[in-house]
């Protein structure tokens, strides 16, 4: 073979094992890439679709009911993605459910906390079966302590009237709600 045929021979060959040692190595980037991806806090490790949920106090009663179109449960942070949940929540002592309503919720961890986001609504009928209607767009509540709060922009419909606020904090157990600015009512005397 002529000499120039060898070198050109031996390049080619160079030229292969650089493409494919490049390709290789672009490959194997990917791949690792897409691991890391899958391992960041974006990474659903489960979901549900059209999920239902009962629990019950220690004394056999109800505690709460609740569905939602989906639950994804994020694997890194423990947060669970919550689409359209829908909860009646079962005091005691009360005759009727308080009924929670949002288009989005995020869970904390061992559900410590629930924010609660856009068009929340919270509905809550009394004995002599008069409704109260509190909206807001967002609210945090910590089922724990029996504590709810907002800063956002918050009216609660009566029967007799209608209030306005900005932000709110709200003791559950003692039906107890402070607003806290801008507070502004109409109500109607009987």
């Amino acid at each position: 073979m002529p000499k120039t045929f060898q070198q050109k021979l031996l390049f080619a060959l160079i030229a292969i094992g650089l493409i494919a040692l490049g390709y290789y190595w672009n490959v194997r980037l990917d791949f690792n890439e897409r691991q890391l991806k899958s391992q960041t806090s974006d990474a659903i490790d489960f979901y549900v679709v059209n999920a239902k949920s009962t629990q019950y106090r220690v004394d056999g009663s109800l505690a709460y009911e609740m569905t939602a179109d989906k639950l994804e449960h994020l694997k890194a942070s423990d947060v669970t993605l919550v689409t359209t949940p829908d909860l009646y929540f079962h005091r005691e002592n009360e005759p009727q459910p308080w009924h929670v309503q949002s288009v989005h919720a995020e869970v904390a961890p061992e559900g410590k906390q629930v924010e609660l986001i856009d068009d929340v609504r919270v509905a809550r009928t009394d004995a002599q079966q008069r409704t109260l209607l509190l909206n807001t767009s967002r609210m945090t509540v910590f089922p724990d302590k029996d504590y709810a709060q907002t800063d956002q922009p918050v009216k609660i419909t009566e029967p007799n009237g209608v209030t306005t606020a900005v932000g709110m904090k709200a003791y559950l157990k003692d039906s107890r709600m402070l607003l806290l600015s801008n507070v502004r009512g109409q109500h109607e005397a009987r």
